[in-house]
């Protein structure tokens, strides 16, 4: 009698090998995706280099033309020289950092230069003897003073540039007041190539495809919370991801939180650049670029919770047992969907500049969750758990609490620069 095997219905069990063929393909897709998005970046960020160093170049040409034609020349003479010094070392990347520097050369010229000259004038009005003792001692008095100035924290970070060129300026046209009766010709002329010079470099920076600090600031604060946003579900997804065979766990995009936490530097000098760039785009003179160091503070702070748990996450006393960590799976995804997505939600606030209307049901949620947290985690009687396994996995979970506050602050002060900036509502 023969067999009749019904094949109308198949059951596909996935085994060991598809699911590490599925875990595999997943990888590769966060991989190339991430490949393709620092690609774009370094892309984008090449092509803002090519077009800054045209412009220098244009600069340059155009400062030039001081020495090329002649009724120029015979103008400034070989003054033309500080013209073209005076683009090299101002000519920056963005046109903040341009302003800032050709403002502190400005004022330090002026000043160096009007107290150079009186101090050349009263040395002029004495014997050999006297007038060496006039420039000797005010080139020290100021010489000391503005060094000192330089080694202010917060003048060092606005006028450094500024308190270098003011001594080298006194000096050059003290000392030479001593060789010469020409010094005020001599500063009045030095000091209108430098101006030829500054102009030029404002013109070309500001006007020809300019890069401003206050864009770079404002994307790299929102970008942030993004950044936050992929650790965190990172971080979660590699802590209740089956080990494999190997003990080697699935390597997942958690890493964004180190970028967050090396951008205090940069932050700072985008700040000190924005401050000097005139009314652009959607930037007013008035934007309160102190508010959003101020978030990148905290930040910065939620990004050192991240390392935490991240730390946390890989430590050997973490329980080995899957189906122990899966306990508190629930809760945990639960908390981390909330974070990540409240993070995005106020980075596209920022990014939008748009008032953040859900703020007061975003810190509601997160308290409610923070609750139920902490109420599930009870339930489950960690502190029952032998050899450590429930200290480490409520360290764990503490961790995300934590977070949790740190984002209700962040929400609190979002929603603070939507109203100070002018934020439009949704």
């Amino acid at each position: 009698m023969a067999a009749v095997v019904d094949s109308s219905t198949v059951i596909s069990i996935p085994n060991e090998v598809e699911k590490t063929s599925m875990r595999e393909k997943k990888s590769t897709q966060s991989f190339i995706s991430s490949l393709l998005l620092t690609l774009k970046k370094k892309l984008s960020y090449d092509h803002k280099k090519l077009i800054h160093s045209l412009k220098v170049g244009v600069a340059l040409v155009l400062v030039s033309l001081l020495y090329l034609i002649d009724p120029l020349y015979e103008q400034v003479g070989e003054n033309a020289m500080w013209a073209i010094m005076t683009v090299v070392v101002l000519f920056e990347y963005s046109a903040g950092a341009t302003l800032g520097k050709g403002l502190n050369r400005g004022m330090g010229t002026i000043l160096g230069g009007g107290l150079g000259c009186l101090a050349a004038i009263l040395a002029q009005k004495l014997d050999w003897v006297g007038s060496s003792i006039v420039i000797g001692t005010t080139i020290f008095i100021f010489g000391a003073i503005a060094t000192y100035s330089r080694l202010i924290p917060n003048f060092k970070k606005k006028h450094d540039y500024g308190a270098m060129i003011f001594i080298l300026t006194f000096n050059l046209v003290a000392v030479s007041g001593l060789q010469g009766e020409k010094v005020l010709l001599l500063a009045r002329e030095r000091f209108a190539t430098i101006v030829i010079g500054f102009a030029i470099c404002v013109f070309t920076s500001l006007l020809v495809f300019p890069v401003w600090s206050s864009d770079e600031l404002h994307s790299s604060i929102a970008s942030k919370f993004d950044n936050l946003a992929q650790s965190i579900e990172g971080c979660l997804e590699e802590y209740f991801e089956p080990i494999d065979e190997k003990g080697n766990e699935v390597t997942t995009n958690s890493d964004g939180y180190i970028s967050v936490l090396n951008s205090k530097a940069k932050d700072d000098i985008l700040r000190n650049f924005a401050r000097w760039e005139p009314w652009h785009g959607k930037f007013g003179f008035y934007h309160p670029w102190d508010k959003y160091l101020q978030i990148g503070e905290l930040l910065r702070e939620l990004a050192a919770t991240t390392l935490s748990l991240k730390g946390c996450l890989r430590s050997p006393r973490q329980p080995s047992s899957v189906p122990l960590r899966l306990s508190i799976k629930e809760p945990c995804e639960t908390a981390a969907t909330l974070l990540a997505c409240s993070l995005r939600e106020l980075g596209d606030s920022i990014t939008q500049m748009k008032k953040c209307q859900a703020g007061e049901l975003m810190i509601a949620k997160l308290q409610s969750t923070s609750f139920k947290l902490n109420v599930s985690v009870s339930a489950s009687k960690l502190d029952t758990v032998e050899n450590g396994d429930g200290l480490a996995m409520s360290s764990f979970v503490f961790l995300l609490m934590e977070m949790i506050d740190k984002v209700e602050v962040l929400a609190k002060e979002v929603e603070e620069l939507g109203v100070v900036a002018g934020f439009h509502s949704q």
